[in-house]
């Protein structure tokens, strides 16, 4: 285990400077990942199969690379996730010599956790599953991680009403968007109110409708207010405050 440690290179682009820089798997600093840019550089041109970008994230406060709409959906719901603290897109390519010939791989993401874990997600449709390559290369990046003590997940899509519902909200992730000092009297209003309509009709006491539901939303991307994200956001959908349910 310990030379397997040793052997398997890393290799990353740190926030300063263009070139690849190597560390052993056993020895490469998380946070030195979690700063870097994405080992792969993409373009657009016309004809091009994939649509690649940039997702301005809440949790990092920065731009997050994704190459495939796929890999944007996954970046949203790790923005949402209250537990993700940190990630980075393509951010390190492993190495290593297995049978004499070099095996390579880059990730397409790098979660971290508030408890400190790390997990590495490659994200790829389901029907590219049962592709002999695509099997090996993940079953080789899962027992590499393993050994590292990181967690390793394979992601190829969530519930369309949860992914709809998270990506309606995320157009109210940005704190500056709202009139933050209604937060407080929305979330005081909200202990007595069991739907969402009911929660926007009794704030209207305290500012127009239009001031109201971005806050209201806001809060529900933040998670000082929780609802059933499993079915279609609406007037009748419940709500709470997250901590008194």
């Amino acid at each position: 285990m310990e030379d397997r440690l040793s052997s398997v290179q890393v290799r990353y682009r740190p926030a300063a400077g263009d070139d690849l820089v190597g560390a052993s798997l056993g020895r490469v600093s998380p946070a030195e990942l979690f700063a870097a840019r994405p080992v792969r550089e993409f373009c657009w041109y016309k004809g091009r199969t994939f649509y690649s970008g940039w997702y301005w994230s809440a949790t990092t406060g920065g731009f997050v690379a994704y190459e495939s709409r796929l890999e944007l959906a996954r970046v949203l719901l790790a923005d949402f996730d209250a537990g993700v603290c940190g990630m980075a897109a393509q951010p390190f390519q492993l190495e290593e010599v297995v049978g004499g010939k070099r095996r390579r791989h880059v990730p397409d993401l790098l979660l971290e956790h508030g408890d400190g874990r790390v997990t590495v997600v490659d994200v790829k449709p389901a029907y590219r599953l049962a592709d002999p390559v695509v099997a090996a290369a993940f079953a080789w990046t899962a027992e590499l991680m393993a050994l590292r003590g990181w967690a390793f997940e394979v992601w190829s899509g969530a519930d369309r009403v949860l992914l709809a519902n998270v990506r309606f909200l995320a157009g109210y992730r940005r704190a500056f968007t709202i009139d933050t000092r209604l937060c407080g009297p929305v979330l005081d209003l909200a202990e007595a109110q069991v739907s969402l309509g009911g929660l926007e009709c009794a704030a209207r006491s305290i500012a127009p409708p239009e001031q109201i539901r971005p806050v209201v939303l806001h809060l529900l991307w933040s998670h000082q207010l929780g609802s059933d994200l499993s079915v279609a956001l609406g007037a009748g959908s419940p709500i709470w405050r997250v901590g008194q349910r």
